[in-house]
């Protein structure tokens, strides 16, 4: 049986708006799916905008927010190296993949929302009938995606992805460019959610999309299932 091989795609942008802190890719969004597949035997690659090292979101450093997956990441020396590594987006081919995977945090909000190479990307994987999962904030990667009639590729498709009532919850809402709720819903997609801060995830053709933190592990075996199904 071939390997399957999953690209996971994270964000290179560092800044919360113009507060001064810091934001990034979320632990817990990496390392749940990362430890997902790699029990699987899945070849995972690495790749963000900029290449190299993806800033860590700090507080999902922040002993509240730990998880058995954050933990075995945060000792898991060949983890933090790939991570360290990450390969430059724009050299990457979805010929190469059988799946795309984004972790959130915040950066994504802002550097994967209009990226050239990431949109094209994810039209790659579409167009070959391969499966596209995002979960939290970075369900904004697809947000400017189009299917080749050119329409938006989310229209009419059950979407996830940060509330915002959860936006709200962690007082970004005036700080983020925008919430991602709004933009989901005009984009003409079936955007749906549960409770604040509840594990959810959807799946609708090729997409699967989950709602918050929370919800990385299901997101990530609902992808397997589609890989091995």
């Amino acid at each position: 049986m071939n390997t399957k091989k999953i690209l996971m795609v994270l964000t290179s942008h560092a800044e919360l708006g113009n507060t001064g802190e810091k934001t990034g890719f979320w632990v817990e969004e990496f390392a749940a799916p990362y430890y997902t597949f790699k029990a699987a035997g899945i070849q995972i690659t690495l790749a963000s905008p900029l290449g190299g090292q993806p800033p860590i979101d700090p507080k999902s450093e922040m002993a509240d927010f730990q998880t058995p997956a954050t933990v075995k990441y945060f000792k898991d020396t060949e983890a933090q190296q790939l991570i360290a590594n990450t390969q430059v987006l724009s050299q990457i081919s979805a010929d190469d993949f059988d799946a795309v995977f984004y972790p959130g945090g915040h950066g994504p909000l802002w550097d994967l929302t209009d990226n050239n190479d990431s949109i094209q990307l994810i039209e790659q994987f579409l167009a070959a009938n391969k499966p596209v999962a995002t979960v939290c904030h970075a369900t904004a990667a697809l947000l400017n995606v189009k299917d080749s009639a050119g329409e938006y590729a989310i229209k009419d498709k059950a979407i996830s992805g940060f509330t915002n009532s959860e936006e709200a919850a962690v007082q970004l809402t005036d700080i983020v460019p925008f919430l991602l709720e709004d933009e989901l819903v005009k984009r003409g997609s079936d955007y749906q959610k549960i409770d604040d801060w509840h594990a959810f995830a959807v799946q609708d053709a090729l997409f699967i999309t989950g709602q918050n933190p929370a919800s990385s592990s299901l997101v990530a075996n609902k992808l397997l299932n589609q890989l091995t199904s």
